[in-house]
């Protein structure tokens, strides 16, 4: 109880000085000083007809080349499963072409899975065949020619 009123009783503290200027007359006061010495902003390095000219090529790579870009990096990487495939000469190479065309048609969905299939070890096609390495069927990247194959065979 003692020491509750020694502070009713000790003088009060001074304002600090941040305080102590915000005054209701002061504070407008200071606001517009410091806005009157501000510097213009500059929301560009152009101006005038350079900043028009900067601005439509600027619309030009957004409006058209970046889609083109876009589209062919897509493309490109669509057809990875397919390129890494046939350089394993994974056996399976004519489903996942399929599945990289399907890919593209579903928006890249089934991309992830088409990639893990190329990487993958055909077991079931070893214990068939005993390689899991598909044969060259003609050139490389030639289509499979199923009729023409049987007649070769017989």
């Amino acid at each position: 109880m003692c020491n509750e009123s020694l502070r009713r009783n000790a003088a009060p503290r001074a304002r600090s000085p941040w305080k102590a200027a915000a005054s209701p007359i002061a504070r407008p006061i200071a606001i517009t000083i410091a806005l009157a010495m501000a510097p213009s902003a500059h929301a560009s390095l152009f101006s005038g007809d350079t900043l028009d000219a900067v601005a439509n090529g600027a619309a030009w790579v957004v409006l058209f080349l970046a889609p083109i870009i876009a589209i062919g990096v897509f493309l490109l990487i669509h057809i990875l499963p397919e390129k890494i495939a046939e350089k394993k000469r994974h056996p399976q190479l004519d489903a996942i072409k399929t599945l990289c065309l399907l890919s593209l048609v579903f928006g890249g969905m089934l991309w992830p899975l088409a990639w893990l299939w190329a990487y993958s070890k055909p077991v079931l096609h070893k214990m068939a065949y005993g390689t899991d390495q598909a044969d060259a069927h003609g050139e490389k990247g030639a289509a499979l020619h199923p009729l023409e194959d049987a007649s070769k065979e017989s």
